[in-house]
């Protein structure tokens, strides 16, 4: 079997009035537990739900890389509708200069629209938004490989771009979705395939829809990692369930119970292929359900 990757997904802001001394205090808590333990931290990618605290996910993230080196680092997943193509790819550039390899290009096609009409951003239909992101993805694999990117699409146009310095090693793309359309797109173009908060009955269904949108690309769908993005909320054991505070759980199918219940939560998706877990961890600001995953669940994983 292959070795079972977590990463700790960051919270979007401070909760509940929360003061930025105090969040920035509980952020280093939290990442100390799973320092040496988790590979990776990630960040959102939304600038509003309704009058929510969330900070802005490229700022937000490239703070705590810098702050936490050891740690690969990436979004689940960036909104392409947000930046442009070939800025995008150069930042993603820049993040992997700077860091010495350590970011990874989590994107999708963007989906919240009072976002996107808060703050002045056209919301064209999924078809359309599909085609930006595929579009977006050939310029950047084109900055990131060529000596010169010229590009005339539908969406987007760049001409005669430089991207120097080339990030080395070209950073792995994870795309994030479940739709048919999205699937063929990331067959085409992902490194990594991304699912965020479904339960194992709908994941089998875009498994099986995933492969066959390989098998109409012509690729090995073994060639496609898979990794599943979520809340986790983890207890100790013995404790009943009756006793779990679910009031914490703001997150859609998390895996919430005991570590033994946890990790019987994770086995389908780990027998479906999944090698990589970005938790969301439902309990923060408090450390036990962390805790519990670094000596209880990973090692048994």
């Amino acid at each position: 079997m292959a070795r079972i990757q977590f990463g700790l997904a960051l919270p979007s802001g401070p909760r509940d009035g929360m003061a930025r001394e105090v969040f920035m205090e509980q952020l280093k808590k939290n990442l100390d537990v799973v320092d040496g333990t988790f590979d990776s931290i990630w960040f959102i990618d939304h600038v509003q739900f309704k009058g929510s605290p969330l900070l802005e996910g490229w700022t937000a993230l490239a703070y705590m890389a810098a702050l936490y080196p050891s740690f690969d680092f990436g979004h689940v997943v960036l909104c392409q509708s947000f930046r442009n193509p070939a800025l995008l790819a150069k930042m993603a550039a820049t993040a992997q200069f700077m860091s010495g390899g350590r970011f990874v290009l989590g994107i999708g096609a963007g989906w919240h629209e009072e976002e996107y009409n808060a703050y002045g951003y056209d919301f064209p239909g999924a078809g359309t938004r599909v085609e930006e992101l595929d579009e977006t993805l050939k310029i950047v694999k084109a900055l990131w490989t060529q000596p010169q990117a010229t590009f005339k699409g539908k969406h987007y146009q760049v001409s005669e771009a430089f991207c120097e310095p080339k990030p080395d090693p070209v950073p792995p793309i994870m795309v994030g979705g479940g739709q048919p359309r999205m699937l063929r797109l990331t067959a085409r173009h992902a490194d990594w395939w991304n699912v965020s908060q479904v339960d194992i009955k709908r994941y089998r269904e875009q498994v099986r829809m995933s492969e066959e949108a390989c098998a109409a690309v012509g690729r090995d769908p073994s060639t496609l990692r898979r990794t599943w993005f979520g809340g986790c909320y983890c207890v100790p054991e013995g404790t009943a369930e009756a006793d779990i505070d679910t009031s914490l759980v703001r997150s859609p199918n998390p895996f919430v119970g005991t570590p033994k219940q946890v990790i019987e939560q994770m086995k389908p998706f780990i027998d479906l292929g999944v090698d990589y877990f970005m938790l969301k961890p439902e309990s923060f600001p408090n450390t036990t359900s962390l805790r519990l995953l670094v000596e209880e669940v990973f090692p048994r994983l």
